[in-house]
């Protein structure tokens, strides 16, 4: 394993559903949706929306997450929550969502916002913490995974997004190269 490179585990991001920076969020919306039906229908192997620019090269991917993300554009001047969560200072976090207004206005007005937002208003290009380099180690995958918490990193070679290291492979492989070794459990 410790031998075993990212490319090994990787996935082209070719074999991904993909969406324009310009969509709207209504359609990335139906888009989203569409690639979960495929993806439960055995139709696709990935459920995961890549977003892509104008020259159709990579910036990042789309969530459920995401795109509430963006319908809420106040989150955008926020990036405390986990931090803060992580030190015990929850109701900092509290506070600071009434401060900013965060989910202040009633989900009727949500339709009228979703109709004027599109995807190129709240992507966001992955972070450091979320790219790994194609030639890099497995190894260096864990770190990444249980620091950042991110279900995929982005896989980088020449500082262009080639595919994505999916943390369910790589839980799988590891699983299955301890499960070699013979360890004998003991049930109680």
């Amino acid at each position: 394993m410790e031998k075993m490179k990212v490319r090994d585990l990787m996935v082209l991001t070719e074999k991904f559903p993909k969406i324009s920076v310009d969509a709207t969020f209504y359609e990335a919306l139906d888009a989203l949706e569409t690639a979960q039906k495929k993806y439960l229908s055995g139709e696709s192997g990935q459920r995961i929306l890549l977003v892509q620019n104008e020259t159709d090269a990579i910036i990042g991917k789309l969530s459920p997450i995401d795109l509430f993300r963006g319908l809420e554009t106040n989150y955008s001047r926020v990036n405390a929550e986990e931090t803060l969560t992580h030190f015990g200072l929850d109701y900092i976090w509290k506070s600071m969502q009434k401060d900013f207004g965060l989910w202040e206005n009633p989900f009727k007005d949500l339709c009228y916002k979703a109709q004027h937002v599109r995807i190129k208003d709240f992507i966001r290009p992955p972070s450091k913490g979320q790219t790994i380099g194609v030639d890099d180690t497995l190894v260096k995958s864990f770190h990444l995974f249980v620091m950042n918490r991110h279900d995929a990193l982005f896989v980088l070679e020449n500082d262009t997004i080639i595919g994505l290291l999916r943390f369910s492979d790589v839980f799988k492989k590891t699983s299955r190269i301890m499960k070699e070794c013979g360890v004998k459990t003991t049930s109680h």
